[in-house]
Formats: structure tokens, sequence, C-alpha cells
């Protein structure tokens, strides 16, 4: 799996080129991970409704093809694309949804941070002071066998966008962040972090 560290890019560009990328690719093709950083954005997913998002505070709508509700993306949270061929692999989506939330545990863990998968409710997860805290975020695409989109990491961002939405449409979710949970290293040392254990889990 080549790994493409993309830096900050625009989302529907990026959006755009993972289609292209998923459309054009054939039985040859080889799978990439790309690793990047959004200006801010709001993402409203194929099931999103526009009542989770609460209030209008300047920052771009766009609705993609992904599957979930709302969510957020800005600079200092570090996104993963996976552009793989699954019928290449020995594993369907839901075991690949079930490998990412446990390679950011695996990463959270390696800093001292005890993380959780939530049943029915996919992401990754941490008890905080408020209580129950997502941290870790997930929405896939499949077309013809093969996925696009990826996983979301908070890392030292600024959070208050999500007060703005009801994130991945759950009412009162509380949003986190590695940095607010001990962990001193910058983004691009976990997003280099995070693509070792990927790579390591899917290949």
């Amino acid at each position: 799996m080549a790994t493409r560290k993309l830096g900050l890019v625009d989302y529907e560009p990026t959006w755009r080129a993972m289609q292209r990328f998923t459309d054009a690719r054939d039985a040859g093709t080889a799978d990439e991970l790309w690793l990047l950083e959004h200006p801010p954005v709001f993402t409203l997913g194929l099931a999103g409704r526009r009542e989770h998002l609460l209030e209008d505070i300047g920052v771009p709508v766009i609705h993609i093809d992904r599957g979930g509700q709302v969510t957020y993306h800005g600079p200092g949270q570090v996104v993963a694309y996976l552009l793989i061929d699954l019928r290449r692999k020995p594993y369907k989506v839901r075991e690949l949804v079930h490998t990412l939330e446990q390679t950011v545990i695996d990463l959270a863990a390696a800093y001292g941070i005890a993380a959780r998968r939530k049943a029915g409710a996919p992401g990754v997860y941490v008890d905080e002071a408020r209580g129950e805290a997502k941290f870790a975020s997930l929405g896939l695409r499949v077309k013809n066998g093969c996925t696009y989109h990826g996983l979301a990491l908070n890392i030292n961002m600024d959070l208050h966008p999500f007060s703005a939405i009801n994130p991945c449409g759950y009412t009162g979710l509380f949003v986190t962040q590695l940095k607010d949970l001990g962990v001193l290293d910058p983004p691009p040392v976990v997003a280099d972090k995070l693509a070792q254990k990927l790579t390591a889990a899917l290949e």
C-alpha cells in the first residue's frame, strides 16, 4: 500500500480525486493511503439530515457520498483516506471498519490512553471528566468493491466547530482530541505512527 502525504488540501477537490481514482482503477492498481488535513468544513453523509447542523458559524457544508451523518474537518485533525480494493483482500467492510478502529485504539494505547469502540456507533471513544467523548470518526464508501473516504483523528485542533453540530448525528456527544488527553506529539508525527499501524494491519 502506497502512502501519499498531501498536506493541507481543500475538501471537495480531494473527494473528487478519490472518486476519479476509484473509477479508473483496475485489477492491477495498487491500494493507496492518503494522509492529509483539511481547511474548516462540515461534511454531510448520505444519510445526513440538516437538523444536525445546529448553527451557521460560517463553515462551508458539503454533501458527500460516504455513510453517516455530519462531521467536522479542520487543521490539526489528521485524515486517512483508504483507497482499497476489497476484492483482493481477505476481509470485508465490517472487518475493515473493525481494523481501523483497532488501529486507533492501539495508537492511543501507545500513548497511555485507554480507548474503545462502541457498538452501533463507528469511531473511537474515551472516558474523560465530562463523560464519554469521541476523538476519531469513520466513514467509508464502497463502489465496485473498492473503498474510499476513511477515518479522521483529532490531534491538536480547534474543537469549537463541533459545538455547532450534532457530531455524527448524536445529540450531546462530546468530542475530544489527543492533545487534551496528554499527547504532545504534533499532528505530522501522529500521522506517521498512524500510517505505520494502518499499513501493517491492512497489508
